[in-house]
């Protein structure tokens, strides 16, 4: 298993904080999770329909009529490496890990993102950096290749820039794009999302995944999610305030100009490892990576939360 954020029972017992004390700035997930109501009983006892919704929301919400349902955007991470012969494989760097590891255990050879290659993977806005790629450059590089992977899971905020509406498209049948309902809408422990792409190629991927992938629960939650216009519009101004005092904060006490996204910040600094620890020690868990050496902030939700960041920051940074 490879280290992600939000691991707060093992942040408990490693520095001897009660769970309940934690403020988990770790894992980019939206601290404004979509309401759900108790789900009906029946969700329990029967087992998940393909006709429930879910697909019909989906695709109105993508924009796509070429999606497959998964439990959650890990699984086309780990499926999709194993469906292609060996072959060169280009990712940029830094990224999210579990892509590097997925494709290495496939006996694929991982390059650099401008290396030539056969299959190319990144995630848009990337993660951890935030850093965005144009849909010019991405069709661009999608040229010459047997597959282009786009993880999309931090571009709710921003749906204008997904190549959702283009993957698997005629002349585009080798984009496939990644999405997720863990980090905008809330609902990571649902474990759902989808891949977007060309219908043969999702239908090799449904096989490899199998029946019933997603539990009904989530699948009734999700489709709750995907179809609610009207709450998805407020989140999105929310985090259209939020991103940028969390930008300024960091700026305002020394570590540099953060990159991000709507729903975290990233800073490179050689301090990564004392500032994490000094965070940790007050009980606020933040993301630390040591390649480069930089931390990741998400978002804190209620106004107690900001207090609580800024003054720990104000006292250590």
């Amino acid at each position: 298993m490879l280290e992600h954020g939000g691991q707060l029972r093992e942040a408990a017992r490693r520095w001897g904080i009660p769970l309940g004390d934690w403020l988990d700035l770790s894992t980019g997930i939206a601290p404004w999770a979509y309401p759900l109501p108790a789900p009906p009983a029946e969700l329990w006892q029967r087992l998940p329909e393909n006709d429930d919704g879910l697909e019909a929301a989906a695709r109105a919400y993508y924009g796509s009529e070429r999606l497959l349902m998964l439990p959650g955007s890990q699984a086309g991470i780990q499926w999709l490496p194993r469906l292609f012969p060996s072959g060169r494989v280009a990712l940029p760097a830094p990224l999210y890990n579990e892509h590097a590891a997925a494709w290495r255990a496939a006996r694929h050879t991982l390059v650099g993102w401008e290396a030539a290659a056969d299959y190319a993977v990144l995630c848009n806005p990337n993660n951890p950096t935030g850093k965005s790629h144009g849909r010019d450059a991405l069709l661009a590089r999608a040229r010459g290749l047997r597959l282009l992977v786009v993880d999309e899971a931090f571009i709710d905020a921003e749906p204008v820039a997904s190549l959702a509406a283009v993957a698997g498209t005629p002349g585009h049948e080798h984009i496939v794009v990644l999405r997720s309902l863990g980090k905008f809408f809330g609902l990571a422990g649902a474990r759902v999302g989808c891949a977007i792409g060309a219908p043969a190629l999702l239908g090799r991927l449904a096989a490899a995944v199998g029946p019933w992938a997603i539990a009904h629960p989530a699948r009734w939650a999700a489709r709750l999610a995907l179809a609610d216009g009207a709450w998805q519009a407020a989140p999105r101004e929310r985090l259209r305030a939020a991103a940028p005092r969390l930008a300024a904060l960091l700026a305002e006490v020394g570590l540099g100009a953060p990159t991000g996204t709507a729903l975290f910040q990233y800073v490179t600094t050689s301090r990564a490892a004392e500032l994490h620890e000094a965070l940790v020690a007050r009980g606020i868990l933040v993301r630390k990576f040591d390649a480069p050496s930089a931390l990741r902030f998400g978002l804190p939700g209620a106004e107690d939360e900001w207090q609580r960041l800024t003054l720990a920051l104000r006292e250590i940074a």
